[in-house]
């Protein structure tokens, strides 16, 4: 089966006036339709570019990333801009709703920006749908203002399935929620993830990790460990080893 995200040796440098910062090192790995991977690793670690470059959001220096089978280097600029309005769905710790707009409409939002015009029917009809996913049917006419933290991440979630993403990206999306909250917000992912959506997942929480199936852990821009959750403790192990090296090395810093 053909991975839906492939990197291949993938860099990413940044340029700051005299210093370059090489943010990722050399990653390459697969992911595959169906999986629910958690990415990890302290700040400075290169999880949260290695997210913007999945998202197509950032270019990779140099490396090969395609996702569903497409080179993303030989996008242009609207080319890009299609390919992840279509492929890929977004959450993030901060909701990023309207304000003025209505559960419903937030949801909406993402089918106004693709290629292929949606009609007012088919609109409020997938939205609706979405929402339904996420429990939050009987909350479609509500104001974001009218919602609980909890409820408007589910519905950040719904608006990042609308238009049925190869791949659902969460950053931190439990970030700004409270641990019960948080509980039940994962538990929508995981039924998401049950119905086959692939997701990846940037995390800095090991409680939230223990959801995903996969948890990628990475360090200095590379990836130091890439496992497979099946035996939950050896990722709670070497996360632990990480903490302790680093602490290690800033007393002999």
């Amino acid at each position: 089966m053909a991975a839906v995200v492939q990197l291949e040796d993938i860099h990413k440098i940044y340029d700051s006036g005299e210093v370059q910062v090489h943010a990722v090192r050399g990653v390459t790995l697969q992911l595959h339709r169906g999986e629910f991977m958690a990415v990890m690793g302290a700040s400075g670690s290169g999880k949260s570019t290695l997210m913007n470059t999945l998202g197509c959001l950032d270019r990779p220096t140099r490396g090969r990333f395609l996702l569903d089978g497409v080179d993303v280097a030989q996008l242009d600029r609207n080319e890009l801009a299609d390919l992840r309005n279509e492929k890929l769905g977004f959450v993030f710790q901060g909701f990023n709703l309207l304000a003025r707009t209505t559960a419903l409409e937030n949801v909406e939002l993402p089918m106004l920006y693709g290629r292929r015009r949606v009609g007012a029917r088919e609109m409020r009809e997938r939205a609706l749908h979405c929402l339904d996913i996420v429990g939050l049917s009987d909350r479609a006419d509500h104001f974001p203002s009218q919602l609980s933290g909890g409820q408007q991440q589910r519905v950040a979630i719904a608006r990042g399935l609308v238009n049925n993403p190869q791949v659902l990206l969460a950053d931190e999306p439990t970030g700004n929620l409270d641990s019960k909250t948080s509980v039940e917000v994962m538990g929508v992912f995981q039924q998401l993830n049950e119905q086959g959506i692939t997701i990846v997942m940037v995390t800095h929480e090991l409680d939230i990790a223990r959801y995903c199936k996969r948890n990628l852990i990475m360090r200095d821009g590379s990836v130091v460990s890439d496992i497979a959750v099946t035996n939950r403790s050896i990722a709670e192990d070497e996360m632990r080893r990480l903490r302790e090296a680093e602490s290690a090395a800033k007393l002999t810093a």
